[in-house]
């Protein structure tokens, strides 16, 4: 069986994208168009952090790995493509598996650039389209049945995304929320865990925390 994770060139391109994530905080940061991040529109945020990696902990990229290997997804959506380390988790996936696509998102044209070549260095970018733009509308034209979505762009709009994406989810589809111990998640996780509204949830200590929901149901789309 083949494991392209554990394949040179890519295990050796995320060993050093870990490497060069881990000294994310002490790259200088803004200035913020809109005086502070959460007075900033995700453009002028994604332009004030375009050198950060922000990536997914290297244990939950294997989570990621091994749930698309699982599940089998034809369609696999990713918000916040950022460096392209998760992509390169979802890649591999889809390509071991040999059949589906991963569909990105990413406003800031550094990080495209920078996710584009990653993904070609490992041989991956035949399996993605990264989508340069506003996930609120690059997401739109996504084709279904939709079967894994992987939340990590900007954690105050992941309910927004999951409700744009929900009429083109797979029953059974999987959603994953990176970075749910960020108070910013909050309104996103009280909605997954609410039985009332389809999906069964629960939190995976990977860091930072993740949230594995499954779409259990078939629910009309809450407008947010």
């Amino acid at each position: 069986m083949t494991i392209t994770l554990h394949q040179p060139p890519v295990r050796d391109l995320l060993d050093r994208l870990f490497d060069a994530a881990a000294r994310d905080a002490e790259v200088p940061v803004g200035p913020y168009a809109g005086g502070s991040f959460e007075a900033s529109s995700a453009g002028e945020r994604a332009d004030a952090l375009e050198s950060v990696y922000m990536p997914i902990s290297a244990r939950g990229g294997e989570l990621l790995y091994s749930l698309v290997r699982a599940t089998r997804p034809q369609t696999v959506v990713e918000f916040g493509t950022s460096y392209g380390i998760s992509t390169l988790y979802l890649a591999a996936a889809v390509r071991d598996n040999g059949a589906g696509r991963v569909y990105s998102t990413e406003l800031s044209a550094t990080k495209i650039a920078h996710a584009r070549a990653n993904l070609a260095a490992a041989g991956l970018d035949a399996w993605v389209d990264i989508v340069a733009g506003d996930a609120r509308e690059t997401l739109r034209d996504v084709p279904g049945p939709i079967g894994l979505v992987l939340l990590d762009g900007w954690k105050d709009l992941y309910l927004t995304v999951l409700c744009l994406l929900e009429p083109r989810l797979a029953p059974g589809a999987l959603v994953i929320g990176d970075d749910i111990e960020m108070a910013a998640t909050a309104q996103y996780l009280a909605y997954v865990r609410d039985p009332a509204n389809g999906y069964v949830s629960t939190a995976f200590p990977v860091e930072d925390g993740m949230e594995i929901s499954c779409r259990a149901a078939n629910q009309d789309t809450l407008s947010v």
